[in-house]
């Protein structure tokens, strides 16, 4: 039983770190080769396993079979080692004998080169997520199609476009250099923001899945922040981000699955270690001139882990949310500031902010304009939430929504 648990850890864990050493030594356009040797450690441990025993080292005994592997595979495949010997990375030795540098720095190093060259402006941003997930955080193809709310050949046939693309291009998988860290870092952290958010916003699936695809995206910004040449301030300030809404993640569901809204949380149920660590992060973040996206959206989410209902708090993240549109909008931080508003000044008032928004097809819209008119005209407040639950398809929003007109009609 032992190695049946074992397994499918190791796999999460081990598998990218292989991979990406694979894809480094190899390049791109022999990704697959990579995927298979590796696919092939994890099918002999199963085997081995099963047999004879969890090793004493797991890990241990996983690098040295896959260095095995891939050795083999070189030898019987001259005319493959004699490319990649005329390609190895100009930092490796030159030796007779290719290898496999298993070690933590390279691994790191391996994981930083793959971000670079996944995060690339030229795949589309679900297509980078896809090949994120499999290549730098061991996600199968059917987890991540879960994670999208879609069926396994849509992932697949993304993934398989992005290699394509990667190879078309004949991208390099290095280190990268200044400009690259400058050129392209913002598609990095956009990439790693986007992963951090399917996970924690999305309310259709596992607490489990949803859980690991916030760990991943906090394991490869921390890559980042490891690095002397990426240790950014916007990074550390996304980083910070992270924590502050991972410290509330397990009194955001009840334990039948439902949403709990914020102001109905038990804040004993906040991690106060990881809020401790989004301020530390986000402290981190002050250095420098510039301010980021992710810098204003760790200022709103520290004041949301600050549960007394105070004007200060409230006007903070009005200020916070103000900045946010003037340096890049979007409907969902309009519809949040809103609510924002709507502490700082009156219900009233912040209808007629909210109706400027004219979000039509947006659920959300609705279900903020039921809630402005709770107290103010039930009849409006009950058809604004009915229109709400037609347009979501969220199955906890839609429990929310039915419970609120319920609320009402009582």
């Amino acid at each position: 039983m032992e190695e049946q648990i074992l397994i499918p850890h190791l796999f999460r864990t081990e598998y990218r770190k292989i991979v990406s050493v694979l894809c480094y030594l190899f390049g791109i356009e022999h990704i697959e080769v990579a995927e298979d040797i590796v696919s092939d450690t994890f099918l002999a441990a199963t085997e081995l396993w099963s047999m004879q025993g969890v090793p004493e080292n797991p890990t241990a005994w996983l690098y040295t079979v896959a260095k095995n592997k891939t050795k083999n595979y070189l030898k019987r495949n001259s005319l493959f080692k004699q490319t990649i010997s005329a390609e190895i990375k100009y930092n490796m030795p030159k030796t007779e004998e290719i290898e496999v540098d298993l070690s933590v720095k390279n691994i790191n190093d391996s994981q930083l080169a793959m971000m670079f060259t996944v995060c690339n402006p030229g795949i589309s941003n679900e297509a980078q997520i896809s090949l994120a997930l499999n290549l730098l955080c061991g996600f199968g193809i059917q987890e991540i199609a879960d994670a999208f709310l879609t069926n396994k050949e849509v992932v697949y046939k993304r993934i398989n476009r992005a290699k394509e693309k990667l190879k078309t291009d004949s991208i390099k998988i290095e280190q990268p250099s200044l400009l690259q860290i400058n050129d392209r870092l913002e598609t990095v952290l956009t990439t790693l923001y986007l992963l951090f958010s399917e996970g924690y916003y999305s309310t259709s699936y596992t607490t489990i899945v949803r859980k690991d695809l916030c760990t991943e995206a906090m394991r490869l910004t921390y890559l980042l922040i490891e690095n002397e040449t990426t240790n950014k301030p916007a990074v550390n300030a996304l980083l910070s981000l992270m924590f502050f809404h991972s410290s509330r993640f397990d009194a955001r569901t009840s334990e039948n699955g439902e949403t709990i809204l914020y102001q109905h949380q038990d804040e004993t149920l906040w991690d106060s270690d990881f809020i401790d660590k989004g301020t530390y992060f986000l402290n981190r973040a002050s250095s420098g001139v510039q301010v980021s996206k992710y810098h204003l959206e760790a200022g709103i989410a520290y004041w949301h882990t600050q549960k007394q209902d105070t004007s200060e708090k409230w006007e903070s993240i009005l200020q916070f949310y103000d900045q946010l549109l003037i340096l890049e909008y979007s409907p969902i931080a309009a519809l949040n500031r809103t609510f924002a508003f709507s502490k700082t000044n009156s219900k009233e008032q912040a209808i007629i902010e909210a109706e400027k928004l004219q979000l039509n097809d947006n659920p959300f819209y609705y279900s903020l304009l039921g809630k402005l008119y709770t107290d103010l005209d039930t009849t409006k407040a009950i058809r604004h939430y009915e229109i709400a639950l037609r347009l979501t398809k969220s199955k906890a929003d839609r429990s929310i929504i039915v419970k609120n007109i319920g609320l009402l009609r009582r």
